[in-house]
C-alpha cells in the first residue's frame, strides 16, 4: 500500500516517544503551568481582554504556544537521527517516496503537538474557563500542528548542527511565542511589532483556535484559507528540500 511508508515512520517513532511519555508530559504540563500562574494569576488577575475575562483569553494562547512547540520540537529528534545515529538516511534508503517520509514525520509532529492540548484542557477545567471543543476546533488545531510540524521538519532539514538548530529556535520561535497574541492582543502592540506578527503563522493559528474554543467569538473562516495556504507551501518546501538531500 502507498501509505505503509507513511506508517512505518510515524509508527517507529511514536515507539520511541512511548519511552519518554513521562518526561514529555511533565515537559508540557510544567512550562503552561509556569505561564499560567504568572500571567493568569499574576499580571491578568482580574482583567479583562475585549470584554472576555483574561484567563480566557490566555488559555487558548498557551493551547497555542505549547502544541507549537510539542509540534516543531520533532526537528531536534531529526537532527539527533540525522547526525548521530544516521536514521534519516535510512529513510533515504529505503524504496520510499520522499513525500512519505514528510507525511510521517508530519504527523508524529501532530501527535506530539496533542499531549499539551489535553494537558491545557485539564487546566481549562481546573480554573473553570469554558472552553468550547468543537470540530472547527479540531480542524484549526489540525492545520495549525501540521504547520508547525513542517516547519521543524524543514528546520531540521537545513540546518548543519545543533548551534544552528538554536539559533534557528532564538530568532524565530522564540518571539513568535511572545509576538503572536498567545499573552497580549496583537491589535494592542505598536505597528512595527505588529508589522513582525503579521509574518508569523501562529498570530493566525492563535487568532482562529482563539476564536473557535470561546463560545462568544465570532470566527473568521477566512483564517482557515490563509493556514491552509501556509500549510501547502511549507509542504512544497519540504519536499523541495529533502529532494535535493544527498545520501
Amino acid at each position: 500500500m502507498i501509505l505503509h511508508g507513511v506508517r512505518a515512520i510515524y509508527l517507529r517513532e511514536t515507539l520511541i516517544l512511548r519511552r519518554k511519555l513521562v518526561k514529555t508530559l511533565l515537559a508540557s504540563a510544567v512550562s503552561p503551568a509556569l505561564f499560567l500562574l504568572a500571567f493568569g494569576y499574576g499580571v491578568g488577575r482580574g482583567a479583562q481582554v475585549g470584554g472576555v475575562d483574561y484567563l480566557a483569553f490566555l488559555l487558548p494562547g498557551l493551547l497555542t504556544m505549547s502544541s507549537m512547540n510539542q509540534a516543531y520540537s520533532i526537528a531536534t529528534e531529526i537532527n539527533i537521527s540525522r547526525f548521530y545515529f544516521k536514521v534519516f538516511e535510512e529513510y533515504l534508503l529505503a524504496p520510499l517516496h520522499r513525500w512519505q517520509i514528510i507525511i510521517g514525520e508530519t504527523c508524529y509532529g501532530i501527535t506530539r503537538g496533542l499531549i499539551p492540548v489535553v494537558i491545557i484542557g485539564i487546566y481549562s477545567l481546573l480554573c473553570g474557563v469554558n472552553l468550547q471543543f468543537s470540530p472547527l476546533f479540531l480542524l484549526a488545531l489540525l492545520l495549525h500542528l501540521a504547520i508547525f510540524a513542517l516547519l521543524g521538519f524543514i528546520a531540521a532539514m537545513i540546518v548543519k548542527s545543533h548551534s544552528d538548530q538554536a539559533t534557528i529556535n532564538a530568532f524565530l520561535i522564540t518571539p513568535m511565542m511572545f509576538l503572536s497574541g498567545t499573552f497580549f492582543p496583537v491589535e494592542q502592540m505598536p505597528l512595527a511589532i505588529r508589522a513582525v506578527a503579521s509574518i508569523f503563522p501562529l498570530t493566525y493559528s492563535t487568532q482562529l483556535i482563539r476564536a473557535t474554543l470561546t463560545p462568544e467569538a465570532t470566527v473568521d473562516y477566512a483564517l482557515f484559507a490563509v493556514l491552509g495556504g501556509i500549510l501547502i507551501i511549507l509542504f512544497l518546501m519540504a519536499k523541495r528540500i529533502v529532494a535535493k538531500v544527498e545520501i
